[in-house]
């Protein structure tokens, strides 16, 4: 029998005990930036919150949208989660933004280099197959429970998209306009820079939405090792089979993801 497992466990556990002092520093750095950004949600009083995203989702997404925005923050903040709404925000934000600062160059390396590409995208295609769960065990052994490992799972699950999209939109570039750039002397750096980026972003900004809606997906089960949040409304109804909160944490959750698809959906047709 072969006992993948096994060597993956010892791993893993070398990892834990070699590099603690890099987790912890990791730990303490994410967890800061987490905890800033959850700070700074809950210091802005809740209605303007949700002026401000009205606002936004009317300049981007239309009245519709924000008609719904207003009426869902409205509604989740009578349901008393305003709290562990932001809670979210801010786990699914700092998760997304240390995604795409891993994500997008990591797509920009896999359009330019085909040695790079024939490693990077079977990596995708495990990291975005691999049961969510799994990602928890290694999560916890390198930064215990709360918010941090939270993320770390949910960057590991949410990044693949963006770094599909960012390739696919760089090799999406008519091969003319490469040419002709390079043709007035243009550098790699120019090119990628003010040519190729600037056509894939729309491409993108695809990828961003699916990065958010996914690390949006990881709430629950983020939730399982005390990341907070929406997911933690949801799991206590699950588990103390309170099947209102359970809906009432659902719906939330729901709203949320409403909101944040259309305002980014938004970006990608403006630009």
């Amino acid at each position: 029998m072969i006992n993948i497992g096994k060597y993956i466990e010892i791993a893993i556990n070398w990892m834990t005990e070699h590099w603690a002092h890099f987790f912890d520093v990791v730990n303490n750095i994410i967890g800061g930036f987490i905890d800033a950004f959850q700070n700074g949600l809950l210091w802005i009083p809740f209605y303007i919150m949700i002026a401000a995203l009205t606002v936004l989702a009317w300049y981007k997404a239309g009245k519709g949208t924000a008609a719904l925005t207003l009426l869902g923050l409205f509604l989740i903040y009578g349901m008393g989660f305003w709290e562990q709404t932001m809670q979210t925000v801010a786990l699914v934000l700092s998760s997304t933004v240390i995604a795409l600062i891993l994500g997008v160059p990591l797509g920009i390396w896999t359009a330019r280099n085909r040695v790079a590409a024939k490693i990077i995208r079977p990596v995708m295609d495990l990291m975005q197959t691999m049961p969510a769960f799994v990602y928890l065990i290694p999560a916890v052994l390198f930064f215990g429970l709360g918010p941090v490992p939270g993320a770390f799972a949910t960057v590991i699950f949410a990044m693949p998209p963006v770094v599909r999209l960012t390739d696919l939109g760089i090799r999406q570039v008519p091969e003319d306009i490469v040419e002709a750039t390079r043709s007035f002397g243009a550098t790699s750096g120019q090119l990628l820079f003010k040519v190729q980026l600037p056509l894939a972003l729309p491409t993108i900004m695809t990828g961003v939405n699916q990065t958010i809606m996914m690390a949006l997906s990881m709430v629950v089960i983020a939730a399982m090792i005390s990341a907070g949040g929406l997911g933690e409304i949801v799991l206590k109804g699950i588990t103390q089979m309170k099947i209102g909160l359970g809906f009432e944490g659902g719906i939330a959750v729901v709203i949320l993801a409403i909101i944040l698809d259309r305002i980014t959906q938004g970006f990608v047709r403006k630009k």
